[in-house]
Order: structure tokens, then C-alpha cells, then sequence
């Protein structure tokens, strides 16, 4: 029920800080302010997995309470003596001397706790395919895998590269590595060739699994060939190339080098024991991109982000195994296809959705027809795709039944207040085809956290916190989390600053993979002994969390420090206006001027100057004059990788005149072009 419905309001923060006196400049402003608040249901509360004791239970002693979900949450082959050890910072070890085996604990304990005929995944193919997997299935599929990869010659400590698109094969492909020690490295299916290549040599893999293609929008696409291309030089690792066939693609053929899946691992003997490894050994490497153009290998090793993955999905979604069906819409090759799809959801024994495909194929309810038929309860997904669905109109998913919803999650960029309100009264407030609407929407859980912290960091917890639109809120149970000045100081409630990690947790990353010096200048040294990753964050009047964009983004319009995601927030709460990107562009008057991009909804009507000068005044009143765009441009679409991610580098490039950069990452490379036209006209 809502607390408090007053909606968003704004002050004129920008000309003065907090006490009067005219802000820092390297001080983040807090432009932005948001009333409404959404508490819990009583029923939901009751039934809740967690209690509001968490709190303090791990604000007491965080190791303990870390060691107390450890030994809940997963079964270890050998007792861990120490949970946590932080002599060396900024490299921890966590649950020492534990061994533990991910597979055995996403797989085999389920099916000897008379669990094996649960369902694990409903795998649902873009063309309309589809196939079930249980428990009990999925583990012999894993165990297959195992040995095929095994008689290739991979062992514990080997890398494994994977190319692979959202089909079942990936999480097999992973937790086959993870039962034999084998360190995976997964490169998501959009990269091209270079980018796959240099994360083969930097690994230095020796075996890599992918598949002939996959289908996107309705047409078959092929992956085969950039494996091939990858490895085209030598110098590479590489000995075998596992390739399953998915769309029946002709593919160039390495003999010696190449086998069907279908040849190796489907033969292969379904008998294998999984045993224990140690509580640090690497579980997977992950890469980002650096800012210095070569890729970041993110390690992660293995009982602490098993310990913190499953422990957050379990709270943070009110988790209830024997009735959720969970679907998290990630690709496995990002870090939450790993950390919530892989590995926490089997863990905790959870039945859940896998899609192959985009939202719009073969038709924009696509989505909503797979809630429908397999009745998610738990949807994690996107403000990208929530901001799509916008655009697309309330029409599509209110044709649907999505009573079955009952916990809504947000992950990846900052979700605008309205975007975030869409969300909660389309998508979770729908209770049946007919336009019938529930007393108590489903709560939203908006989650932050990265690549490098392996697991969520700052959420709500469905069953205890009123939520509020667009606010990750609070650290959860056993995170210390803080916003800080630029001289590392709490900043006071109402203040913005860089959002900092004050104390290890049990996934957080180990290190870049072959280069300890870089994991310590990326990560540890902006801040004596805290971790800072690049996000800037406000505490608003309550203490809870807002993130503000990477720092980088952050423009400097006439001395004031302007964070892009609040602007972006104030366009999209224009009824008009779908999804905004805004960028700082070189002025010679204030420095930087508010540039801004603008897609319309779906219903919405633009008429030329006349809608810019409404938007652009819009903004001047939500949050006041200095953050008004000097310039706004309405685009058909804005610039986004295959994962969804606003690529505001070429918008920049754009704005400042300048040809754009490098576009061969993006889902639609022609969209730059669009942009460019719509500019000139």
C-alpha cells in the first residue's frame, strides 16, 4: 500500500549547497527529490523469507554472519576454519580451508534430497521451441559434459572460453567446467571476432565451446564463424572447438580441431563425481572493458560469490523454491546471466525460465506471452527493456495475464522514477487479461551491483523496506556501503559523492586476471583502503542510496557538478517522453552544456520546436534552470549494445561535431547514421 503518494518534486539544488555556501566543485548535486513510498503488504511481510533482524545480526559481526549463510546455503565437502581473512588487503580470502564443488550444490544435492523431479529450467527457443529440463536431467547433462570436456584434456585450473547464445548448453557448459575445476570464460555471442580472440590469448583457453548460431528477430544468426576467425592466426591455446548445433547453419569445418557436441558430449558416460575445491580456487573469469582499451579479466573463485549469490536471490527476490518460477532476462554472457541464472537460482533449488531471443520477435507481447504460459512469479529484467516496453505502450502487456507476478527486479543501469512507476503499475499491478488491476502491485527490488562485486550489494528487501521509485536504497545485511566526499567523508544525508565499498564481501573479485598491480590502481586507490569502481551516488533525506551514473559522465555546467542519469530521470517523467540519454557537450560559455537525446512514447505526438521547448522547460521545473539542455534532439532510437547499455561516448561525439567512434558493438550500427541525419535536419 502506498505510504505516500505526493509524487516527485524538485528544488533548484544546483545554485547552493546544502548550508547555504556555494557547492564544491568536485562535489555531485542532488537535483532531484522523491516522495513516494511503497511499503510492503501485510501478507507479503508475513510470508517474507527475511526479516528486518538481518540488519543488525550482520551489522554485529559480518564474518559470522557470512559464515552463518555459508553453512546454510551450500554443503561443503570440508568445514571452512576461518571465514574471513583480510591480512593482505586488498586481496581476501574467504571461508578458509573450506572445499566445495558449485555443480554438486546446484545439481546433485537437490536430486539426493528427493528433489530430482523439480523442474530447473523451461527453456523457450526464439523460433517457439522448447524444452524442459529437471533436476535430475540436468544434472546427468552435466555430468555428461564433464567427462566430454575431460577426455579433451581439460583439468582443474584450465580455461575454458564460451561463445554460446541463451540456450541450455551455456548453464551446462558452466557448471560442467565448475564441477571439474576448470576456470570458464565466458565472451557474450554479440562480440565480434577481435574481441573474442583477445579474450582467448588473455586467458590463454585451451578449449572452446560454441555453437553454429542462434536466432535473432526472427533470422537464423551465425557464431561459428568468428570462433573460426578468432583462432584463424596461431599463437593461441586453443586445442578443440565443441560446436552445437542450434539453427543448422553451414559451418567451416578445422578437422582434428572441431567436434559436434552432439558427438562428444551427448556419448559421453553420465556417471561423474564431483569433488570439492577449495574455497578460493577460480570459478570463472569475466571480462569488462578498461578504460585503456585492453579488457579487465574479472576473477571470481568460489564459496564466497556462491555463498553471496545465493543468499541475495533468496532475500532480496523472497525466494520460495517449491512455488516461484523465477525468470531473470540477462545473457549469460554478462555477470548476472552468471550470478542469477547459472549459479544462484539452481543452488537454491529454483525452477526458472530460459529465452533465447529479443523482446520483439516474433511480436512485442513475446515476453508477456512467456510470464503467461509458465506463470513467472519473479521477473528480474532491465530498465533498458522496461523503458522499450514504455514506448511500445501499456496496450501490449495488458493483453496478457500476468497475475502470476509477485516480485518485480530491476538490474544494470539506473531505473528512473517512472520508468520505475510503469513497472510496478503495468507489469506488477496487472491481475488478469481484462485490464483487472491488484490491491498490492508486486514490489520492485531495484538492485546495484557489477561485474567486480560478483553478487547484489544495495537493494531492498521485499518483504521489510518501502521501496521508493528509482532508489537501490540500502546496503544489504552484511555490506558496508558508504557515499563519500573527495576526501573519502561520509557525506551527510541529502549530499551526493562516490559511492564506496568500506569492507570486503564474500564475492567480491580477487583480482584482474594476471595483473595484481592493475586490480590495485583500477579499484583501491582513489580511497585508502575502500573500494570505488567509478559510480557516483546521493544519500537523500532518509540515508537511502541514489545512483548517479559512472563519474565520468558527470558534467560540469558553470561550476556545478551534474549528474546525466538525474536529467535523464526528469525527461522521462514527461508523459511524453520513453527513454532519454544525456551527455555534456564542450561549451566555450559554461564549460559543458546539457546535450540530450529523447525517444517519444509510443502514443506520444511531436510537434518540431514546440515539443523540444516543452521538454526542455520541463526539465527547467523538475530540477531548475542550470540543468535545462541547451540542445535537445528526438531520435527513433538511441545507440545500445546487444546487453541493452546507452553507448553515450558516440552521443557525445555527436553533440560535440565530431565523426563518431567505433559503432560495431551496437545492436543496430545504423542508428548512428539516424541520429546524425536527425541532427543535420
Amino acid at each position: 500500500m502506498s505510504q505516500d503518494t505526493t509524487g516527485s518534486t524538485a528544488t533548484a539544488a544546483a545554485s547552493t549547497a546544502h548550508n547555504g555556501q556555494a557547492p564544491h566543485v568536485e562535489a555531485l548535486e542532488n537535483l532531484l527529490h522523491e516522495n513516494r513510498k511503497f511499503a510492503p503488504s501485510a501478507d507479503f511481510a508475513a510470508n517474507s523469507v527475511t526479516s528486518a533482524d538481518a540488519y543488525g545480526e550482520a551489522e554485529a559481526d559480518r564474518p559470522a554472519f557470512w559464515a552463518k549463510q555459508a553453512r546454510e546455503l551450500l554443503t561443503w565437502d570440508k568445514d571452512f576454519t576461518e571465514a574471513l581473512d583480510w591480512s593482505n588487503p586488498p586481496f581476501a580470502k574467504w571461508f578458509v580451508g573450506g572445499e566445495v564443488n558449485a555443480a554438486y550444490n546446484a545439481l546433485d544435492r537437490h536430486v539426493e534430497n528427493g528433489l530430482g523431479d523439480r523442474v530447473a529450467i523451461y527453456f523457450e527457443g526464439e523460433p517457439g521451441d522448447t524444452r524442459t529440463y529437471t533436476y535430475a536431467q540436468l544434472t546427468e547433462e552435466v555430468k555428461k559434459a564433464a567427462n566430454a570436456f575431460e577426455s579433451l584434456g581439460v583439468a582443474k585450473g584450465d580455461r575454458v572460453a564460451v561463445y554460446l547464445p541463451m540456450i541450455p548448453e551455456a548453464v551446462i557448459t558452466l557448471l560442467a567446467c565448475a564441477r571439474i575445476g576448470a576456470v570458464h570464460s565466458v565472451v557474450f555471442g554479440g562480440f565480434s571476432a577481435d574481441a573474442l580472440r583477445s579474450r582467448i590469448e588473455d586467458a590463454e583457453a585451451k578449449l572452446v565451446v560454441t555453437a553454429d548460431g542462434t536466432y535473432r528477430r526472427g533470422k537464423p544468426s551465425a557464431l561459428k564463424p568468428a570462433v573460426d576467425e578468432a583462432l584463424s592466426k596461431p599463437g593461441h591455446t586453443v586445442q578443440n572447438v565443441v560446436v552445437v548445433k542450434r539453427n543448422g547453419e553451414d559451418v567451416n569445418w578445422v578437422e582434428g580441431r572441431d567436434l559436434w557436441w552432439s558427438d562428444t558430449v551427448d556419448k559421453a558416460s553420465n556417471e561423474h563425481t564431483a569433488v570439492g575445491h577449495d574455497s578460493e580456487h577460480p570459478l570463472f573469469i569475466l571480462y569488462t572493458s578498461g578504460t585503456t582499451g585492453k579488457p579487465k579479466g574479472i576473477l571470481h573463485t568460489t564459496g564466497g560469490y556462491l555463498t553471496q549469490g545465493a543468499y541475495t536471490h533468496k532475500a532480496v527476490f523472497d525466494l520460495h523454491p517449491e512455488t516461484d518460477v523465477y525468470w531473470c532476462t540477462a545473457d549469460v554472457g554478462w555477470v548476472t546471466g552468471h550470478s542469477y541464472v547459472t549459479y544462484a537460482p539452481l543452488i537454491n533449488g529454483a525452477t526458472q525460465v530460459m529465452y533465447e531471443g529479443t523482446p520483439d520477435s516474433p511480436h512485442q507481447g513475446r515476453w508477456w506471452e512467456i510470464v503467461e504460459k509458465y506463470k513467472v512469479s519473479i521477473l528480474y529484467t532491465a530498465p533498458t527493456a522496461i523503458r522499450t516496453f514504455m514506448k511500445w505502450g501499456r496496450d501490449i502487456p495488458d493483453k496478457y495475464d500476468l497475475s502470476s507476478i509477485r516480485v518485480l527486479g530491476s538490474v544494470g543501469e539506473s531505473i528512473n522514477p517512472e520508468a520505475w512507476m510503469w513497472y510496478r503499475d503495468v507489469i506488477g499491478g496487472n491481475a488478469g487479461k481484462n485490464g483487472e488491476k491488484k490491491d498490492n502491485p508486486a514490489p520492485i527490488v531495484d538492485t546495484w551491483w557489477q561485474t567486480e562485486t560478483g553478487a547484489q550489494m544495495i537493494a531492498p528487501l521485499p518483504g521489510v523496506t518501502a521501496t521508493k521509485p528509482g532508489s537501490a536504497q540500502v546496503p544489504l545485511p552484511g555490506i558496508a556501503v558508504d557515499v563519500v566526499d573527495e576526501n573519502g567523508q561520509s557525506v551527510a544525508n541529502g549530499e551526493g559523492g562516490y559511492l564506496v565499498v568500506r569492507e570486503p564481501w564474500p564475492s567480491m573479485l580477487r583480482g584482474i586476471w594476471g595483473d595484481p598491480e592493475r586490480f590495485k590502481d583500477t579499484y583501491w586507490s582513489r580511497f585508502e583502503a575502500m573500494y570505488f569502481a567509478g559510480d557516483g551516488a546521493k544519500k537523500d533525506e532518509d540515508g537511502d542510496v541514489w545512483l548517479l551514473g559512472r563519474v565520468d559522465d558527470v558534467m560540469n555546467v558553470s561550476g556545478h557538478r551534474l549528474s546525466t542519469t538525474e536529467i535523464e530521470s526528469a525527461l522521462v517523467s514527461h508523459p511524453s517522453v520513453a527513454e532519454a540519454a544525456v551527455v555534456g557537450a564542450a561549451d566555450e560559455t559554461t564549460g559543458q552544456a546539457v546535450v540530450a537525446f529523447v525517444i517519444l512514447r509510443g502514443d506520444a505526438v511531436n510537434n518540431g520546436d514546440e515539443t523540444v521547448l516543452a521538454l526542455r522547460n520541463h526539465v527547467g521545473k523538475e530540477i531548475g534552470p542550470i540543468a535545462k539542455p541547451k540542445q535537445l534532439l528526438i531520435v527513433p532510437e538511441l545507440p545500445k549494445t546487444r546487453s541493452g547499455k546507452i553507448v553515450r561516448r558516440l552521443l557525445k561525439d555527436i553533440a560535440e561535431g565530431r565523426d563518431t567512434g567505433d559503432a560495431t558493438t551496437l545492436a543496430d550500427p545504423g542508428i548512428m547514421t539516424q541520429i546524425a541525419e536527425s541532427l543535420r535536419k
